[in-house]
């Protein structure tokens, strides 16, 4: 497991780091998981550009599917449907690579998907610390989790029981208060690192 927090200048990836990169996903997808508030979105849309490959938000097409808001689909049929729903919809875009698939915070936990996740993709956890994830979460309030007690107590309970798990993923990057692009550096350079030729 790759572990890197250092802060360094900013770079765009060269394009024979591109090329090493992408052949090395052949078919697979670059999926961020981590916690609500961790950036995958913000960060995944960055790393997609620098990457020339398609951005996909796993949450924005569970909406789609469900035609409601993620809000919409707790409060009217629980979270249990929608662990269900999610698994779904990650499996049939998980077939889609190469590309960068932003997951939910809960979809990494679920045992199938991880699996999926192992077999067709290199996962990238965005590690974030509580102070920076409640900031993060508090310019929004569309987290379903986060409606059912005091947020900071709500996130350090998931960050106990999911950053473990979160662990397991293949690549760990720390999302921290600097420019959204020196984190995709960073993955990128990590990633670039992962690649058979460099081995």
């Amino acid at each position: 497991m790759i572990r890197f927090g250092f802060t360094r200048r900013v770079r765009r990836p060269a394009p024979r780091e591109i090329a090493a990169i992408v052949g090395m996903l052949d078919h697979r997808s670059i999926v961020l998981v981590g916690l609500m508030g961790c950036g995958k979105s913000a960060i995944g849309r960055r790393l997609a550009s620098a990457l020339e490959l398609p951005f996909v938000d796993a949450d924005e097409e569970i909406e789609k599917a469900a035609g409601k808001s993620i809000g919409e689909i707790f409060e009217d049929h629980g979270e249990v449907e929608f662990r269900d729903g999610e698994r779904k919809v990650i499996a049939r875009l998980l077939n889609n690579g190469p590309q960068v698939l932003a997951t939910g915070g809960g979809a990494y936990m679920d045992p199938e998907t991880r699996a999926r996740v192992a077999e067709k993709g290199i996962s990238v956890w965005l590690k974030a610390d509580l102070p920076v994830l409640l900031r993060r979460v508090a310019r929004r309030d569309n987290r379903p989790l986060l409606k059912t007690g005091n947020p900071s107590e709500v996130m350090s309970r998931l960050m106990r029981e999911r950053y473990p798990t979160y662990a397991e993923a293949d690549i760990v990057a720390e999302s921290r208060e600097v420019p959204h692009e020196q984190i995709v550096s960073e993955i990128v350079e990590k990633l670039h690192e992962l690649c058979p030729s460099r081995k």
